[in-house]
């Protein structure tokens, strides 16, 4: 006969008292639900702001952060308009004008005339002897100079305007430029040739003491033809903006001369 021990209730599961099967712990969900909040709150977010950017930015492109903060680009300056090269100039007033000569029949602006002065006697000072040759002109006076003058000749405006410069369009309109030339070589004047003179290279070295300077040297960017002997005087307001103003043309004109 076998001794059965006896049986201490306290050592046996409560599961097994009652005869019911034993059960899975459940998973305890509670400190996940405030992470699963945001992140559902962060993705509607995040659909509505893409759907606000389609609706309002009319474009699915990603926007260019450098274009978004660049400035924009100054608009091109405008073309200068001008004839075979000449820009426009108006007309100097004749009470401006002062006589460089005894007869007056070379005048300039006051200003400019003073200062041409000043630089003639202080290059006959040092042996050089300038001779103005041509100063302010009317409009009057150039239209002859270009359309009597090419009649009479039977040129073609384009060929005329490689000698001369429409009315209304030339430097000597304005009271500031001068043809100044060598009184020792008068055969070199209104020519290349007084470029081998005396008295341009004493101009080359001094003019700008006087606020005078060389319109048009060679490869000129307004691209009229060399002129060693044509001066303009730059020494005051009025007649820098009259040659600085604007300085960009329609179109590049073959060489032509004022």
């Amino acid at each position: 006969m076998i001794n059965h021990k006896p049986t201490n209730l306290d050592e046996i599961p409560e599961a097994k008292r009652d005869g019911s099967k034993p059960t899975k712990q459940s998973l305890d969900l509670s400190p996940f639900v405030p992470v699963m909040i945001g992140l559902v709150s962060l993705g509607v977010l995040t659909l509505v702001g893409v759907s606000l950017v389609r609706l309002f930015g009319g474009t699915d492109s990603k926007p260019n952060p450098v274009a978004s903060i660049s400035p924009s680009p100054s608009p091109a300056a405008s073309p200068v308009e001008n004839i075979l090269g000449h820009l426009a100039y108006a007309e100097a007033p004749v009470a401006e004008l002062t006589a460089l000569t005894a007869d007056g029949s070379i005048k300039l602006r006051s200003a400019a005339a003073d200062k041409f002065l000043q630089m003639q006697s202080d290059a006959r000072a040092q042996g050089v002897r300038l001779v103005p040759l041509s100063g302010f002109r009317t409009v009057a006076e150039q239209d002859y100079l270009f359309f009597r003058i090419k009649e009479q000749r039977n040129q073609p405006a384009s060929q005329r305007a490689e000698v001369s410069a429409p009315p209304k369009h030339s430097e000597h309109h304005t009271g500031y430029a001068i043809d100044v030339g060598d009184a020792n070589l008068p055969g070199t004047h209104l020519s290349t040739g007084f470029e081998t003179t005396v008295a341009f290279r004493w101009l080359q070295n001094n003019a700008n003491r006087y606020s005078f300077e060389l319109s048009f040297p060679r490869n000129n960017p307004q691209g009229i033809s060399y002129e060693p002997w044509h001066w303009r005087f730059v020494g005051d307001r009025d007649s820098l903006e009259t040659f600085y103003k604007a300085r960009q043309l329609n179109n590049k004109a073959p060489a032509v001369n004022q």
